[in-house]
């Protein structure tokens, strides 16, 4: 498949297959917002808890499609959900969101998680450029500025993971059960940065510039394990590791998430500098998380794999790392490996019979059954993303070798 057959693959699953599906089944005509629980099988479970990031993640992703696609139907959707968030997630009165709401939208989880907030700064700066208006700018600041205040470490750096609602540091942390209880984490940091880079794009701010710099150089620095190209992943207040997990997806969106915050910065030094860290992530996750069958696996430690499953998510964001590192080099490795990642999506991760993607598959392409389609951490941005991101980058590629 040339560049030109990807791309019109990946603009296809897009529109006609996310896209289309967020709008036709999940938004909560009845009592506003999006449905908080949908089963594989398109079960809707209306009494459900909506939550704060999965709403963000739908904002930023029908945003994102209308700056790049410019159809006024996704813009229709982005005025829907930056209503409900303002309306039922923003605390007015101590700021930041609140990371839970019952099906009416009533808060059943007051507490402020910095990585809801920065998801929520994420998404309203990309639907400030798609509206072009600033009102929801002055939101996404208001919000950085309360993560400055409260969560930045000014001693040590880095951010902390969890406040309550009058922003006051919480004893439990984690994200969800599945996380360790630990103060600083890689994946809290990444979407901070991912929110940052979008933040610095539609503001130029010099002070979210500045963090944004600090951030990526965190990531360099402190995160990244220079010796194996994984970024380690929990850590206690003082940057004292306690974990060896090693998580492939969150090594190759961290590579490509890094090189675009330093592509919106425009330092030069600092973009070479990232290039050559992204590539090396890229080398070891070919070598280490890449299973034979061309999707990469979930997880594993310094001894190997420890979790064979194919989630829906890491098969995408490796798919754009690929194509970052492809972009770099013109290695033709790079783009094969991104390839083979997105026909195995396309044959395995695809809910052909319901619509939408599967959570999971395990070695055998068999689909876990017991993991919702749409829920607190389930919702269109992980591939919404990553269709975009290849389509932008497939063009961008057409123009340089015309």
């Amino acid at each position: 498949m040339n560049t030109k057959s990807f791309e019109i693959s990946l603009k296809k699953e897009l529109q006609e297959g996310i896209l289309a599906y967020w709008m036709e089944h999940t938004i909560d005509t009845k009592n506003g917002g999006f449905f908080g629980q949908i089963t594989y099988d398109n079960q809707v479970i209306e009494n459900a808890d909506k939550g704060a990031i999965m709403h963000a993640r739908i904002l930023w992703t029908f945003a994102a499609a209308y700056n790049q696609l410019k159809e006024k139907k996704y813009l229709e959707i982005c005025d829907y959900a930056y209503d409900y968030i303002v309306n039922h997630f923003l605390d007015k009165e101590k700021g930041g969101v609140f990371w839970m709401v019952n099906y009416r939208g009533e808060v059943v989880d007051s507490k402020k998680q910095v990585y809801a907030n920065a998801f929520v700064i994420y998404a309203f700066a990309e639907y400030a450029m798609a509206k072009r208006t600033d009102a929801p700018l002055q939101v996404a600041m208001d919000i950085f500025d309360k993560i400055e205040e409260h969560a930045f470490d000014q001693k040590l750096n880095g951010y902390f993971e969890a406040y309550s609602k009058n922003w006051v540091l919480l004893e439990d942390l984690r994200l969800s059960d599945k996380d360790k209880n630990e103060k600083k984490t890689n994946n809290t940091h990444l979407h901070i940065l991912e929110a940052y880079t979008t933040l610095y794009k539609a503001t130029k701010n010099a002070r979210v510039g500045h963090q944004l710099h600090n951030l990526i150089t965190l990531f360099l620095d402190q995160i990244l394990d220079t010796e194996t190209y994984h970024f380690k992943l929990f850590f206690d207040e003082n940057w004292q590791l306690k974990s060896d997990e090693i998580s492939y997806g969150h090594d190759i969106e961290g590579a490509w998430l890094i090189q675009e915050a330093a592509e919106a910065l425009g330092d030069i030094t600092l973009l070479e500098r990232v290039k050559l860290a992204a590539n090396k992530i890229a080398d070891v996750t070919i070598a280490e998380g890449i299973a034979e069958d061309g999707a990469i696996v979930n997880e594993g430690n310094p001894e190997g794999i420890t979790d064979t499953d194919r989630h829906w998510w890491p098969q995408v964001e490796a798919m754009v790392g690929f194509i970052n590192s492809y972009e770099n080099t013109g290695d033709e490795k790079y783009y094969e490996v991104a390839l083979k990642l997105w026909e195995y999506t396309m044959e395995n991760i695809v809910n052909i019979a319901h619509g939408e993607w599967w959570w999971r598959v395990d070695e055998n392409n068999v689909p876990n059954l017991e993991e919702d389609k749409v829920g607190p951490w389930k919702a269109p941005y992980h591939n919404g993303r990553a269709c975009l991101e290849g389509i932008r980058r497939f063009e961008r590629l057409a123009k340089t070798t015309i």
